[in-house]
Parts: C-alpha cells; sequence; structure tokens
C-alpha cells in the first residue's frame, strides 16, 4: 500500500469539510496544476477541493504513517 506523507488542514469550512481538521492528501500534479486537492475524507474515498481552504503540510514518512494510523483511514494511491 503506497501512502502518503502530505497532510491538508482545513482553514476554511465548507459543507464536507471540518475546520481545522486534517486529511491526508494523495499526489495528483494535473489537479493541483488547476488549484485543487485531491483530500481523503473519513470514509477512505478521495475528492477534490479547492487547495485554498488547506494548508498543505508533509511530514516525514514515520510521522505520516503514525498520524494516518491514528486517523484509521485506508489510504491507497490513485495515481
Amino acid at each position: 500500500m503506497d501512502q502518503t506523507n502530505r497532510f491538508a488542514i482545513c482553514v476554511t469550512q465548507g459543507d464536507d469539510t471540518d475546520l481545522l481538521k486534517v486529511y491526508p492528501v494523495l499526489d495528483d500534479n494535473d489537479a493541483e496544476e488547476t488549484g485543487m486537492l485531491r483530500i481523503i475524507d473519513e470514509s477512505g474515498e478521495d475528492y477534490l477541493h479547492a487547495s485554498t481552504r488547506f494548508i498543505v503540510v508533509t511530514l516525514p514518512v514515520t510521522e505520516a504513517r503514525t498520524l494516518l494510523h491514528s486517523m484509521e483511514i485506508p489510504v491507497t494511491s490513485h495515481n
């Protein structure tokens, strides 16, 4: 299973995201070139959201695995 080490912190709440919640980010160069992020919600499904609604952080792999484990979100690469 490929795992992400990038996470998006929601800074603008929407109908489908929660303020200050942390979401895993999947690499999607095409989406990011158009100002979008592919984030994973609690169901494990990925969705596109405007990148302006988030602050993106990149963690070292070990810390990223720990965070993903604590979130209990199944993360696989969709590229």
